[in-house]
């Protein structure tokens, strides 16, 4: 996640250190790579193949922890078997692989956009060759889909999906517009997943109390933090190295690393400057956002999940349409012990019926444009 300088202004304070670092000069120093956000100008001119067109644009999909844990196999003419790339795993804050699965569904709804914005339909196949026992993922494509030529009516969401963030910023002191949940609750698509948004003052800021509870759940769970830290990329380097994870740079962070303030033992180290600059930070967007949404299924199997991915950017997609920033806080989902108390209490908050299961729930709001994070390159996902 690029944090914003007003973000990072806010952790560092106005001190000797904060100082030196804002008043410090190479303000031009560290930028983003252009090769890690190259991916978000779409195929590239001059692609043949309409799957590696559509696939372009599908790599754009928002996942968990950034980490991209998509494997595509193309040696089938006309076919894209999709896997999921068990490299890329989560297993401490996702231990059932739950929020893996509804990256791919992300990625399969981009996939499906961008392959009908070309003239194509895509048959998809959950699970070809069958599902994995509960809970696991394996080396079996997770979906198949075909391509047919076909007049397809474009969908207007395609048009969004270079636009498209995860805005995990302090969002403004403005109330979301009634007219814009309601376009968003038209936009949701019938299916397992069930939409709930609330604007309600008392419920958001139940909501903002579970949030930031969560996040203080996983900083001070040191397998879980460590989970984050071993896939921070700090730097324009380490980004450029691998565009992927949770990636920090400017220069403030280059200042940091600079002075040995910005280190994975010191961001696990409590009462360290990176250490506190961490919670400060997920505080601050916590507290900062006047309305949530969820989506919530009856059942918790894989093909929900994928289908809770997919409604869910397409959400998103719309929001950018209208100019609503989404960020999902995913962490009171996580199903690791530690958690287990907290989630109980969400449930009951939010009125979550026994046996259903919220697949989703995000932040809304408005805020100030944001960059996109990395990416990497289609060539990087493609099975041989």
């Amino acid at each position: 996640m690029a944090v914003s300088r007003r973000g990072f202004i806010r952790v560092i304070g106005g001190g000797v250190v904060g100082t030196a670092l804002v008043g410090g000069g190479l303000q031009g120093c560290d930028r983003m790579p252009a090769s890690a956000v190259a991916p978000w100008n779409g195929a590239p001119a001059g692609e043949t193949d309409p799957r590696q067109r559509a696939l372009s644009w599908a790599l754009l999909a928002p996942n968990p922890h950034n980490m991209q844990p998509w494997l595509v196999d193309l040696r089938r003419e006309g076919e894209i078997l999709l896997h999921v790339d068990r490299t890329r795993l989560l297993p401490e804050t996702d231990p059932f692989a739950r929020q893996i699965v509804i990256g791919h569904g992300t990625f399969l709804e981009l996939l499906v956009l961008a392959a009908g914005a070309d003239g194509y339909r895509c048959e998809i196949d959950y699970f070809p060759q069958g599902q994995p026992a509960e809970g696991e993922v394996d080396d079996r494509p997770l979906a198949r889909i075909r391509l047919q030529r076909d007049s397809v009516t474009n969908d207007p969401l395609f048009a969004q999906i270079p636009h498209r963030r995860s805005t995990k910023e302090p969002y403004l002191a403005q109330a979301l517009q009634p007219d814009h949940a309601r376009d968003l609750q038209v936009a949701h698509r019938a299916g397992p997943a069930q939409l709930t948004i609330t604007s309600d003052a008392a419920l958001a800021a139940g909501l903002r109390g579970i949030t930031e509870r969560a996040m203080l759940i996983e900083l001070q769970t040191p397998r879980a933090l460590k989970e984050s830290i071993d896939r921070l990329r700090v730097g324009a380097d380490a980004i450029a190295a691998q565009p992927d994870g949770i990636e920090l740079h400017g220069p403030f962070f280059w200042w940091l690393s600079k002075l040995g303030l910005m280190t994975p033992e010191k961001a696990m180290t409590p009462g360290t400057m990176a250490w506190q600059g961490g919670i400060d930070y997920a505080l601050g967007w916590a507290r900062a956002t006047p309305a949530f949404g969820w989506l919530t299924t009856v059942a918790n199997d894989r093909v929900s999940q994928i289908e809770a991915g997919r409604a869910y950017v397409r959400l998103n997609l719309k929001a950018t349409e209208l100019g609503v920033v989404m960020h999902p806080v995913s962490q009171v989902l996580q199903e690791y012990p530690e958690m287990a108390a907290l989630q109980r209490d969400f449930a009951a908050m939010i009125g979550v019926a026994a046996g259903q299961t919220v697949q989703m729930l995000f932040r809304l709001g408005y805020s100030d444009p944001v960059p996109p994070s990395p990416r990497r390159p289609l060539d990087a996902l493609l099975m041989s």
